[in-house]
């Protein structure tokens, strides 16, 4: 009950109703949004590759992953900043839609993964880590890919 209060609340904004009145804003965002997906997607594909060791086998893991760490880190920052002015602009399109929830449960699942994982498997030599890359990698994938499809989800929920 106190999401539908809040997101009507939040709809009444001069903000919120500014966003809505301006035709290119919520376009504007939502592309800016998309483009940060595909910068996360795709760093995110290069890394968790090499660590499950099907690309660029003749780099170290720990270099492939400092490389595009920190384009990650920087997209997601760009993310969650587009995010919340799309969730100002049409509150109600997303606090009350459980489809929403279940991307940001998946959101902060592969921060925590890639937080928790990431650091073991750098700090390691090449085959020292007892640390499971390859199941850890792909489940991430996995987990971006589900991100993705609930992001497309919520326009149809």
């Amino acid at each position: 009950m106190f999401i539908q209060s809040f997101g009507e609340w939040l709809y009444d904004t001069p903000i919120s109703t500014t966003f809505r009145d301006i035709t290119w804003v919520i376009p504007a965002v939502q592309s800016i949004h998309i483009l940060a997906i595909a910068v996360v997607i795709g760093s995110a594909l290069v890394s968790e590759l090499r660590l499950a060791g099907l690309i660029a086998t003749d780099e170290a893991p720990g270099n492939v992953v400092r490389r595009y760490l920190p384009w990650i880190w920087r997209a997601l920052i760009v993310l969650l900043a587009s995010g919340t002015l799309l969730i100002v602009a049409e509150p109600a399109r997303t606090l009350g839609n459980t489809i929403f929830w279940v991307k940001m449960a998946l959101v902060l699942g592969a921060f925590v993964l890639t937080m928790a994982f990431r650091r073991p498997l750098l700090a390691a030599q090449a085959g020292d880590s007892a640390t499971p890359a390859k199941p850890i990698a792909l489940l991430l994938l996995a987990v971006w890919v589900v991100v993705i499809f609930c992001g497309r989800f919520i326009a149809y929920t």
